[in-house]
């Protein structure tokens, strides 16, 4: 019986699934973003997320723990300084898992997993400006005075410009 066996085998053998699970770890403390199949990337996000949690009390021991994990001097001076100072105060979810599509020799379905506090392009939401199908008289009034006022502002820039030289 399979009872309470539930992480994905990868079809390889325990040791060639944890050397790549590692190897893939480091890969991603050290470049925040790497990119692979889907399975890979939800069996590495059970992987790492503790290794990140353990990253938060930089002891001797986290290190050791981590250390045997990952065996990778660098990686683990990396996670105990720059990430684990970005997720102090995340209670958890420290990966983000986007798919890209379907690989063109096998389809079988790729994703990138990245750490969540690294990308810039997700950080800045920008906000929509309210459209209406309506045009009013008020909104084509402002836009004219937009426009003269940028060159304005760089002729007032310019002379600030030459006193500085």
């Amino acid at each position: 019986m399979r009872h309470n066996k539930k992480f994905n085998h990868l079809g390889r053998t325990a040791s060639h699934r944890a050397a790549m699970l590692s190897n893939m770890a480091i890969s991603l403390i050290m470049h925040k973003r790497i990119t692979t199949t889907l399975a890979k990337a939800k069996a590495l996000k059970k992987y790492v997320e503790p290794l990140i949690t353990k990253s938060k009390e930089d002891t001797t021991n986290s290190r050791r723990v981590v250390f045997s994990y990952l065996q990778d001097k660098h990686a683990i001076t990396e996670l105990f300084t720059v990430i684990s100072e970005k997720v102090a105060n995340r209670p958890g979810g420290y990966t983000r898992i986007i798919k890209t599509g379907f690989r063109a020799s096998d389809n079988a379905p790729m994703c990138f997993i990245e750490l969540v506090d690294f990308d810039e392009n997700m950080a800045k939401t920008a906000k929509k400006a309210k459209r209406t199908r309506r045009s009013s008289k008020k909104a084509a009034a402002p836009a004219a005075e937009v426009t003269e006022a940028p060159a304005e502002a760089a002729e007032t820039a310019a002379p600030a410009e030459e006193a500085q030289e």
